[in-house]
């Protein structure tokens, strides 16, 4: 798993939809308020973390969310488009940390930190196999 040293920190990524309705927190079960969902909030913040970094791994490899520290502070509307950004702040091994952010057009709705870790796939996939035998 050496070849993680083509990312660096820096990298930026981005990630952006408009709110429709199936984005509304009724809709995913986070609330009854027709706005943008903080489940879909933290889709968007992830997906921009992998647009700043998944690319650049060796293939076999790919990163996986394991910590997120997000707020969503403040509402949005359907129709209204959202932007998040992701910023590679720190590598420490195998874990990758970005600083993730979520504007709508008119302000800043979200922000934080997101961690993922870098797997080799065919190892990863035979622990969640070994996992999957377990189901009775």
């Amino acid at each position: 798993m050496g070849k993680i040293a083509v990312l660096r920190v820096g990298l930026k990524g981005s990630a952006e939809l408009v709110v429709g309705e199936e984005h509304t927190a009724p809709k995913v079960g986070s609330g009854r308020v027709h706005v943008l969902a903080t489940p879909v909030l933290i889709n968007l913040v992830e997906a921009a973390a992998l647009a700043a970094a998944e690319h650049l791994l060796p293939p076999g490899q790919q990163s996986l969310g394991t910590h997120l520290d997000v707020r969503h502070f403040a509402a949005t509307p359907v129709g209204m488009r959202v932007s998040a950004a992701a910023e590679l702040i720190k590598i420490d091994g195998r874990l990758l940390t970005f600083h993730v952010s979520a504007t709508d057009a008119i302000e800043l709705i979200g922000e934080g930190t997101h961690e993922r870790v870098v797997v080799t796939l065919a190892r990863f996939d035979q622990r969640v196999q070994l996992k999957a035998g377990q189901i009775r």
